[in-house]
């Protein structure tokens, strides 16, 4: 029984760990609790029928499974349905990324596919 219990909390914290690298879908009450604690986010404005959305989301998602990146949240927001977030972020444009050290945005781009670039962006938010 002590070996299923065992098992059951590595497996727990497993999921705890896998969480922190992958995007989570956005809402305000999560990005204020992440930033007002001072950790980093990366803000993923997406939409599912655009080409560059597409490319861009596996590139922060492979990103963030790097070493040095595990412990920033990406929180993606749906271009289509939460238009209160893009006018919160000043956000005009799908495929928008935007970096946040604690409260202070520290970097944005729109539309960038390149996975240095995008690696350059994430890396500013720690």
């Amino acid at each position: 029984m002590k070996t299923l219990q065992k098992w059951i909390g590595v497996f727990g914290l497993s999921l705890c760990f896998n969480s922190y690298a992958d995007q989570q879908p956005y809402s305000d009450v999560l990005f204020d609790k992440l930033t007002k604690s001072g950790k980093s986010v990366v803000v993923e404005v997406h939409a599912d029928w655009c080409p560059t959305c597409r490319a861009q989301s596996p590139i922060v998602k492979e990103l963030l499974n790097e070493k040095e990146l595990v412990n920033l949240t990406a929180l993606k927001v749906d271009f289509d349905n939460q238009k209160a977030a893009l006018k919160k972020f000043n956000v005009r444009q799908q495929s928008t990324l935007i970096g946040f050290k604690g409260e202070k945005e520290v970097a944005r781009s729109v539309g960038d596919t390149n996975k240095a670039n995008i690696k350059k962006l994430l890396l500013k938010t720690l």
